[in-house]
């Protein structure tokens, strides 16, 4: 197996799925049992034959620039489906049942790609469903020294530069290659990031495989190489909203993170290198809590990177659970960090699926990374890429329902 390999003391990935029902989620076949809706039970019947075949795909309208990008829809054997395009290998919806067994949409996004390129959307800048690189979240001002030469790099929050830059791998388009495998049918995106791009360093080529297994998880597997060091941050920047068209907002949903520590940040969101621990404060997920509870002790909401206890192979990030659905969610990666953000941002400018308004607290992200502004902290895991090495991380999103 190939190793990632970084510079300081890390072990070596591990790359394999682990998926860990907590005990409160239904097994995969409680969605058809006695008491689901007739049409998740329909949904179900035909996923069954949908599932044995490649992912299904079609237009998904046209780029400002005339170019035509396509939406990939994976389907499996339980009715569950998630529809991604290769317009910056955004997830723009993910179907999942209730606890009545009814499907129902949980992300945040838009029915065509002009609504991730309105004046509105790249105003915003929220980057619904993406993958984001080179760099997940942020570097301080814009810059970093490697290997003794100092590196610019495009600035586009402030006087820092976040989620990759002004063209990050979120406003790209992806090479797609639908297919299937032995956990359900995928979606393999790959692209080449050139030497210089946004001001990185390095010729990076980057392939992402996204699969919606039969054990209703979103698994997503990332890989990368680069022929000069540079450094490397790829997540995906999903809102989930559990209970989307039954609750406008975010704020009732419970939540845990496996985590002791957070780094603390400054006004511009850079960690000052500190990780605090958690306790006796209202960044303490250790044990349940719903996202309003404490909110409002928290200046400007969640925005923030939790170390999570474990850092290396496939461990535990966070659960989640919405009352009302039933819907729950269990997070587990090989990254070290989970950036939990809260929908802080979104004023309602933005309407998505079905007229959808989009206010404040209409989604929360769990973007699974290494730590904002490592390239600038010594301290923190190294996210350096060199020659010669494979970086490798795995991420899954697991989905059941508590009655």
């Amino acid at each position: 197996m190939t190793k990632r390999n970084r510079v300081g003391a890390w072990t070596s990935r591990v790359a394999g799925l682990l998926l860990v029902a907590s005990c409160n989620q239904s097994a995969p076949n409680e969605h058809s049992a006695a008491g689901a809706s007739q049409t998740m039970t329909d949904s179900t019947q035909t996923a069954t034959t949908t599932a044995a075949s490649a992912p299904t795909s079609a237009s998904f309208g046209k780029t400002l620039d005339g170019t035509e990008v396509q939406l990939y829809t994976l389907t499996n054997t339980h009715g569950l489906q998630v529809s991604i395009t290769n317009y910056g290998g955004t997830v723009t919806s993910l179907l999942v049942p209730d606890k009545a067994g009814k499907l129902g949409n949980i992300v945040l996004g838009f029915d065509n790609v002009s609504g991730y390129q309105s004046p509105e959307f790249l105003k915003s800048g929220p980057y619904f469903g993406a993958l984001i690189g080179r760099y997940g979240n942020r570097i301080a001002k814009g810059k970093f020294t490697l290997d003794g030469k100092e590196y610019t790099l495009a600035k586009n929050n402030g006087v820092n530069t976040l989620h990759g830059g002004k063209k990050g791998f979120d406003k790209v388009i992806w090479q797609a290659q639908p297919g299937t495998s032995a956990d359900g049918q995928t979606l393999t995106l790959t692209y080449l990031s050139k030497d210089g791009e946004e001001g990185y360093p390095g010729n990076l080529t980057v392939k992402v495989v996204y699969t919606l297994t039969n054990d209703d998880a979103l698994k997503i597997d990332y890989s990368a190489t680069t022929d000069k060091a540079t450094p490397v941050n790829l997540t995906n920047h999903a809102y989930f909203n559990l209970g989307l068209g039954q609750s406008k907002d975010i704020l009732g949903h419970v939540v845990t993170i496996d985590a002791d520590r957070y780094n603390v940040v400054d006004a511009g969101l850079i960690p000052t290198g500190e990780l605090r621990p958690v306790k006796g404060t209202p960044f303490d997920f250790t044990t349940p809590h719903a996202i309003g509870e404490r909110i409002g002790q928290v200046p400007g909401g969640y925005d923030h990177n939790w170390a999570l206890n474990q850092a290396s192979g496939m461990h535990p990030a966070a659960t989640v659970y919405e009352p009302t659905s039933g819907r729950t969610m269990t997070v587990q990666t090989t990254e070290p960090g989970l950036q939990f953000y809260t929908g802080n941002f979104l004023d309602g400018t933005l309407r998505g699926k079905g007229g959808t308004v989009y206010g404040k607290h209409a989604g929360f992200c769990m973007e699974t990374q290494h730590f904002p502004d490592s390239p600038n902290q010594p301290k923190f895991p190294s996210t350096i890429l060199q020659p010669g090495q494979t970086l490798q991380s795995t991420t899954t999103y697991t989905f059941g329902v508590r009655r």
